[in-house]
């Protein structure tokens, strides 16, 4: 996770859990006047519109209070949705057994990009099997990873 999206999170986790919702992460998409601040909650009954207009109001207010983007975008709240993103290793951990995709901030074995079913998550490091051969992973050096939705 990059330091903005670090600093995001320290900030919102407070506010959002005291709404009662979980803060799943916090995604700063970069592109000039229209980047977008993403904000995943969840909830043990789902998200409905309206819980995610309630963190909306929440964010907003700290947001606009601490101010530490300095430049304009838009802030959405979000469900995480069926492709589910991971944030934490405990996101990581729930999804053993998923296929999950993995970009990783610095190349292994001459590779950024990693699909694969989700084998482990044990120590900041997760096992990957990607059409039977297995990668371990260091969980502080993957970017950006999601769960791949399965439809049987």
């Amino acid at each position: 996770m990059a330091k903005l999206e670090e600093k995001l999170t320290d900030m919102l986790e407070p506010g959002v859990e005291a709404l009662g919702y979980e803060l799943v992460g916090v995604e700063f998409v970069r592109a000039g006047k229209h980047s977008i601040l993403r904000v995943f909650i969840d909830h043990e009954n789902g998200v409905s519109v309206d819980d995610c207009a309630e963190v909306s109001y929440q964010a907003s207010a700290i947001l606009d209070v601490e101010d530490p983007i300095n430049t304009e975008y838009n802030l959405e709240i979000s469900s995480p949705g069926l492709d589910r993103p991971l944030f934490k290793a405990s996101h990581y951990e729930d999804a053993v057994g998923e296929i999950i995709q993995a970009r990783l901030t610095v190349p292994m074995d001459n590779r950024r990009n990693f699909k694969g079913k989700l084998l482990s998550c044990e120590d900041g490091m997760i096992s990957i099997d990607v059409d039977g051969q297995q990668f371990q992973l260091a969980v502080a050096n993957i970017e950006k990873a999601n769960i791949v939705p399965t439809f049987d």
